[in-house]
């Protein structure tokens, strides 16, 4: 895997590229993805990744009228047009995974499949119910403790995070990419936190063959929200991926690319 450089409508973005095959086009989620990543080099085996760090995330600039998430689905929609690719896998995990729903339904000729991965962006309980864990208002601690099937693994491996790993192992330039990226965050998704109040009612326009995949583990957004989030799709499939929280891309790499693999290859 190597790190690009590429310019889209002004913005200056940082690009994760290798592999042979399909291209998949990866949007991550509130963690810019290291290409030392693990799964990254597994799914690379069988197809072309494309992974942007989004605007405002990792080293890619943000515009000073960026202020919004649609700001980022038109920025996307921008993206793919630069693509040589009539149509390309969108793998979307966690925030990344409401930006690749709301690609989908909007912007569904570009795409061949979809895989959600532990994705946010919908509201399925009610009023006084919250479905996604405060990311803004949550301890460091309490997040983390959420997010993985076994914290202590996450610290005692490399997965491939970047920059997510404890702060007192961070250099100086790790912290300011973790600063910039939960601002960032913050731009796009602190109200509504995490969630479009219409995305839900717009999901039956998705078209492309879609898998949702998701942590059995996951306390961040749990597997019940996951199959809701599912049974709103015309045609999705779900699966579960045991052992692994929000993250099952980095926890259990070897599962989640078999799940993908598959699914484009079927």
């Amino acid at each position: 895997m190597k790190v690009e450089r590429v310019q889209v409508q002004g913005v200056d973005l940082e690009v994760i590229r290798g592999g042979e095959g399909p291209t998949v086009v990866l949007l991550h989620g509130p963690t810019v993805y290291s290409p030392e990543a693990p799964f990254l080099g597994m799914l690379s085996r069988g197809a072309s990744i494309v992974a942007p760090s989004h605007p405002g995330f990792g080293r890619s600039t943000c515009p000073d009228d960026f202020d919004t998430v649609y700001d980022l689905v038109h920025f996307y929609q921008d993206f793919l047009d630069t693509l040589p690719d009539e149509r390309v896998t969108l793998i979307g995990c966690s925030f990344g995974g409401w930006l690749a729903a709301e690609l989908a339904v909007n912007y569904g000729h570009r795409l061949a499949r979809l895989v959600l991965v532990d994705a946010v962006g919908i509201k399925v309980g009610g009023r006084e119910e919250r479905d996604i864990v405060h990311h803004f208002n949550t301890s460091p601690a309490e997040l983390e403790r959420r997010a993985w099937h076994d914290p202590t693994k996450h610290h005692s491996e490399k997965l491939g995070l970047g920059w997510q790993q404890h702060l007192d192992a961070m250099s100086d330039e790790e912290m300011v990419t973790l600063a910039r990226g939960w601002d960032a965050l913050c731009l796009y998704a602190w109200r509504p936190h995490l969630f479009n109040p219409r995305l839900k009612r717009w999901l039956h326009r998705i078209s492309v063959p879609t898998l949702v995949l998701w942590g059995a583990s996951d306390q961040i957004v749990s597997p019940s929200y996951g199959r809701a989030y599912a049974d709103l799709i015309p045609g999705s499939r779900f699966e579960v991926i045991q052992q692994a929280g929000h993250h099952p891309e980095l926890e259990q790499p070897a599962a989640f690319v078999q799940q993908v693999l598959g699914f484009i290859g079927a």
